[in-house]
């Protein structure tokens, strides 16, 4: 009998461990990081979807709880701000703000609203002026974009039907965007074609001197 009690709790200990793994989340930001949105819309969106631009910043991060000051800016010139909550464990991500970083295709993520959500895709894009790598996933309206390694929002495109909305990144802190019409390939190539230049002419000097 007590053999088969320490089996029992050693059973649910590890049930328990288990389930505590599989709540864990990845957090990709830190307090201080912000991004800023431009939008446009077409057609009659819900009173307060008439957003032009928006900034989201966060405020602070306690484990999967991340605080965020959101503002936006309305069609009418009518500039609205608010605090939100979101855990990253419990699935309250607002409307899908910031999910899990690093999740690659066919990983799943608690979504409050929409259950559980899947990605769909992985690719890279520019996005706030540099090159990311961003993950997918769809809800019935809406197809959303996030950063994978910090796995902030960066694009998010609805169709309502009664009205359309498209969203992305337009600054951020968290990466530095690229010189306009410079790639990261053509930044290290003219940086070495100019090295090899500088090394050609010392060499060249330095045989008339010789001579």
């Amino acid at each position: 009998m007590k053999g088969k009690l320490i089996s029992t709790i050693m059973l649910l200990t590890l049930a328990l461990g288990v389930s505590v793994a599989l709540a864990q989340v990845s957090v990709g930001v830190k307090k201080g990081d912000w991004i800023e949105y431009q939008a446009t819309f077409q057609g009659t969106p819900p009173p307060g979807h008439n957003v032009e631009w928006a900034r989201t910043e966060v405020t602070d991060v306690q484990g999967p709880i991340i605080h965020l000051n959101i503002t936006d800016g309305l069609s009418n010139g009518t500039v609205l701000q608010e605090d939100v909550v979101l855990n990253l464990e419990t699935g309250h991500l607002g409307d899908d703000f910031i999910i899990p970083a690093n999740l690659s295709v066919g990983d799943t993520f608690l979504d409050y609203y929409h259950g559980s959500l899947t990605i769909i895709g992985v690719e890279d894009g520019t996005y706030g002026g540099a090159v990311r790598t961003v993950v997918l996933a769809s809800t019935a309206l809406t197809t959303y974009y996030w950063d994978r390694a910090t796995g902030f929002l960066v694009k998010g495109v609805t169709n309502a039907g009664d009205y359309n909305m498209s969203s992305i990144v337009h600054a951020t802190n968290m990466w530095q965007a690229q010189p306009a019409g410079l790639d990261t390939t053509t930044l290290y190539a003219v940086v070495i074609a100019v090295a090899l230049v500088v090394a050609l002419v010392v060499v060249f000097v330095v045989w008339r001197r010789n001579k």
